[in-house]
């Protein structure tokens, strides 16, 4: 059988930036091995597989792949599907509201809007707070891992961490804009990481490309087939967990813009949302536009 796929750019609101995405509908019968396959032949940083969900009262199930391995959750494809499936409603006469995606970190709630028959805006709340994991990797070793020098890691009280939002990440805080965009893999890159949870690493600092904006990101992870992403909402699930251990933001509501993908020429915008209630994160949400790009079938 065939089956149709849709590609989108997520974190923006233009065609050719943000983070590319395809999505599978109609996946059913495919099996693991399958959908890896697929995920390795689009070679984007995620290939979504849409099915059934097994609760009716839920949108649909999800299942997300990097070209090298499936992921329990992730932010640009959660974003992405939930507009794509609101725009295929709409077409079917359905509003745009609140969808639940199933996915493997369990149902993500989403907020979603449409404009016109290709763009749309989704904001999902985080299925797990972030969660502080051990972070065994010295700061020499993540230096050398992306090439700046031990004395530019750090600003403010931010300094190395890893947290988990779903997925684990190392998340490296450097000085200044110029050492992030100076950052990349280097040739000791997997062994530096090599005693992560994860074998990635988020770097970002506080001086932006935008002004409006609250942090400069990248996001490196080659062995899962990424060697550098144009945004990663898993990433920022992670660092809300950062935010609040070095930033300490008080009670209320607070709203962060964190860019990333411009050192790709992939310029991204994803929106972390904060409730913070007797000092701790009580909630959190990500968000951010996608538009379609192409669709056709699969052979």
């Amino acid at each position: 059988m065939t089956r149709r796929f849709v590609t989108l750019d997520v974190f923006t609101t233009r065609r050719n930036a943000g983070n590319p995405l395809a999505v599978v509908l109609d996946a059913e019968g495919l099996d693991t091995a399958a959908m890896q396959m697929i995920a390795r032949e689009f070679n984007l940083s995620e290939t979504v597989f849409v099915s059934p969900p097994s609760n009716p009262a839920r949108r649909a199930a999800l299942r997300i792949f990097t070209p090298g391995q499936e992921l329990p959750f992730a932010g640009h494809p959660t974003v992405g599907t939930a507009v794509l499936l609101a725009l295929l409603d709409a077409k079917d006469g359905k509003a745009a509201g609140l969808v639940t995606l199933e996915e493997k970190v369990g149902p993500v709630d989403c907020v979603v809007s449409v404009s016109g028959g290709e763009r749309g805006h989704a904001l999902f709340t985080l299925p797990k707070l972030p969660m502080r994991l051990d972070q065994p990797v010295p700061e020499a070793t993540l230096a050398a891992a992306i090439g700046v020098e031990r004395e530019e890691i750090g600003f403010d009280d931010h300094l190395p961490s890893a947290f988990s939002g779903g997925v684990p990440f190392t998340l490296l805080p450097l000085a200044s804009r110029d050492a992030v965009a100076r950052a990349f893999p280097a040739g000791v890159f997997a062994e530096a990481v090599a005693e992560a949870a994860n074998p990635n690493l988020f770097a970002y600092c506080r001086e932006t490309a935008e002004p409006g904006h609250h942090y400069h990101a990248r996001m490196f992870w080659p062995a899962a087939g990424v060697n550098e992403d144009p945004a990663t909402g898993g990433a920022v699930a992670a660092f809300a967990g950062a935010v609040m251990a070095f930033d300490r933001p008080g009670d209320g509501e607070h709203s962060l813009v964190i860019e990333q993908g411009y050192e790709m020429g992939r310029p991204s915008q994803i929106t972390l949302e904060l409730t913070v209630a007797g000092g701790a994160l009580a909630s959190a949400r990500i968000g951010g536009h996608a538009v379609m790009v192409s669709e056709g079938r699969l052979l």
